[in-house]
């Protein structure tokens, strides 16, 4: 099995590829209403700017989310129908003319159903606070204290009716999770993802490249993709869901306007064979310890792995690992072969 992998420098709202030519979108976008992201916005539509030199934070919020808005439209054009879409966004705190919060979340679901997606369930992220303080405000009198977000949303949308498979399709039944991952994965509040920023060598793009952990995009590749998928992240920062694609057996494409962000991405591809065969080892791993603790009751047996499974479903099971990556003119081409333990 092969993979490519491409990133273009260049903007989401106008996505250099073909109308339904992506199989599942993974991005988490500048958050409005971030100080962090004041400056990216404002370079995008100058009026953002001007509205918070202002103070008129409603303003600048609604700015804000317009210019996402053109980027989620790219999106909709992009993404085959019966296509998932899945967006990690965060609500911001911030006094402008007043203290509030600026709820993205809310407002990031409004655009898609007007853009004709379906809401799914989707996920809270608790990410720990790096304080041991559990308000803002004014400490331990009352009424005037707040509550710290320490939550994200991953919000998951879906491009009209479900996609079509074929009967038995071996590329979706081998990219089956197990029972256990599926109980994990799919709970609508996640604990065990802790949020970082990217390790990068240069000072300043550690700066620039708040990024989820590794595992976040490739939980959700898993989950929503199968083998020989096209993944897009229009917001790619360092390639994080480009490097979680290729770890999963998928294609990837990333946009990004920040042109040194994706030229780092050059030494972190060249991680994927051994990442990829650690991922795997430890996903079997800590199946066979599932298995150990499930006191017998499995009925079924991997075809491919000398371990039990708990569902019929499961027994197609196949993890890749990368076996060779090589540079092409416009990205990066990988080989895959299955792993073997």
């Amino acid at each position: 099995m092969e993979t490519t992998h491409r990133v273009h420098v260049g903007d989401a709202r106008d996505l250099p590829l073909a109308d339904d030519s992506v199989s599942l979108v993974v991005t988490s976008p500048p958050y409005p209403m971030i100080e962090m992201w004041d400056d990216v916005f404002a370079a995008l539509d100058p009026e953002i700017g001007d509205a918070l030199a202002d103070g008129d934070g409603d303003r600048a919020h609604d700015l804000m989310l317009s210019v996402l808005a053109d980027a989620w439209a790219e999106v909709a054009r992009v993404l085959e129908p019966g296509g998932i879409a899945v967006v990690n966004v965060g609500d911001a705190t911030r006094t402008l003319d007043r203290f509030r919060v600026y709820d993205n979340h809310a407002r990031v679901t409004a655009a898609f159903e007007d853009l004709g997606f379906d809401p799914l369930p989707g996920v809270l992220w608790r990410k720990p606070a790096n304080s041991a303080a559990k308000f803002m405000g004014s400490g331990m009198v009352p009424p005037n204290a707040y509550v710290t977000l320490e939550r994200e949303h991953v919000l998951v949308f879906r491009n009209g009716e479900r996609r079509d498979f074929d009967p038995g399709a071996d590329r979706r039944y081998e990219a089956a999770y197990f029972w256990e991952e599926r109980n994990r994965w799919f709970s609508d509040v996640w604990t065990d993802l802790n949020g970082r920023r990217q390790t990068l060598s240069d000072p300043d793009l550690r700066e620039r490249s708040g990024a989820f952990p590794f595992e976040f995009p490739y939980r959700l590749v898993n989950m929503y993709s199968v083998y020989g998928d096209t993944v897009l992240d229009p917001f790619w920062g360092t390639g994080t869901t480009s490097l979680a694609a290729a770890v999963a057996g998928r294609h990837s494409v990333g946009v990004e306007r920040d042109g040194d962000l994706a030229a780092a991405f050059a030494d972190r591809i060249r991680e994927a064979p051994a990442l990829s065969r650690s991922v795997a080892a430890d996903r079997l791993a800590a199946h066979r310890e599932f298995v150990a603790d499930a006191d017998g009751d499995l009925e079924y047996e991997a075809e491919h792995y000398d371990a039990p499974v708990r569902t019929s479903q499961e027994r197609h099971i196949r993890f890749y690992e990368v076996a060779a990556v090589a540079e092409t003119g416009d990205g990066w081409r990988l080989t895959h072969r299955p792993y073997e333990p």
